[in-house]
C-alpha cells in the first residue's frame, strides 16, 4: 500500500490506498475488503445491544475485520454516560478476546477513556480517531499508550499544526472520516507539517500499520 486511510465512511476502491472502512452491525456490507465494526455511542439502541455485539464478535473472527470501532464515549449526546460506558467496555472486552485494535470516538471524555483503559488493563492498541485537541491532551494520551489519528481537523484548523508536529512518529495515523478531501491531501499537509517527504511519511505510517495491525 502507498497510502493508508485509518478511518473512513466512504469506500473508494483505489488500488494504491488501503482503506479501513467504518461499518455498523445493522448495515454491514460484505463487499468492503477491510473494515472496522462497532457500536458508535450515537447509535446505541438498548433493545439491540446484544444482537449488535453478537454480529461484531462474529466479524472480529474474520481476517477482513482489522479493528473494532468506532466506539467510545460522547458527553454531548442524550444517551447516558453510564450506558455508553457499559457498551464501550463490552466492546473493549471483545477487542482483548480477539486481539483487535480499537478505533475510538471521544467527545469531552478523554479522562474517562484513559481511566477505563487502565482499569481494564487493555493490551491491544487503542487509537483516538479525528484528534483535534491541544498538546496537553495529546501528551496525556501518548503517555497512556494511545495512538492518535488526524484528518479533518488537520486540514481545517491551522492551530493543530503545532500539536501534530510534536506527535512521535511511531504514534499517529491519518484519515478522512466523512470529509470530501482524499487521503492524499491529508498526507500532503502532514508531510509539510512534519517537514518530511511523502515517501518518508509513507514509511512511517507503514511501520505504524505493521505495529498495530500485523502483530
Amino acid at each position: 500500500m502507498e497510502f493508508f486511510n485509518f478511518h473512513t465512511h466512504q469506500f473508494t476502491s483505489q488500488s494504491d490506498i488501503l482503506e479501513l472502512v467504518n461499518q455498523y452491525p445493522q448495515e454491514f456490507d460484505a463487499s468492503i475488503p477491510f473494515y472496522s465494526i462497532g457500536i458508535h455511542p450515537w447509535h446505541i439502541k438498548e433493545d439491540r445491544i446484544d444482537e449488535d455485539l453478537r454480529i461484531i464478535e462474529e466479524k472480529l473472527q474474520t481476517k477482513n475485520c482489522l479493528a473494532i470501532g468506532e466506539c467510545g464515549l460522547d458527553k454531548r449526546i442524550e444517551i447516558s454516560l453510564e450506558q455508553q460506558i457499559i457498551v464501550f467496555e463490552k466492546q473493549l472486552a471483545l477487542a482483548e478476546k480477539y486481539k483487535k485494535p480499537v478505533v475510538i470516538h471521544c467527545v469531552a471524555a478523554f479522562q474517562e477513556i484513559i481511566a477505563i483503559k487502565k482499569k481494564m488493563k487493555i493490551s491491544v492498541p487503542m487509537i483516538m480517531h479525528g484528534f483535534s485537541k491541544k498538546s496537553q491532551i495529546a501528551d496525556q494520551l501518548i503517555t497512556a499508550g494511545f495512538y492518535l489519528s488526524f484528518g479533518k481537523y488537520l486540514l481545517k484548523n491551522p492551530e493543530l499544526k503545532t500539536v501534530f508536529e510534536q506527535i512521535p512518529n511511531n504514534r499517529f495515523f491519518l484519515e478522512t472520516d466523512t470529509i470530501e478531501e482524499n487521503i492524499k491531501q491529508v498526507y500532503d499537509l502532514a508531510a509539510a507539517y512534519k517537514n518530511i517527504t511523502i515517501k518518508e511519511l509513507q514509511d512511517i505510517i507503514s511501520g505504524n500499520f505493521k505495529e498495530v495491525f500485523e502483530k
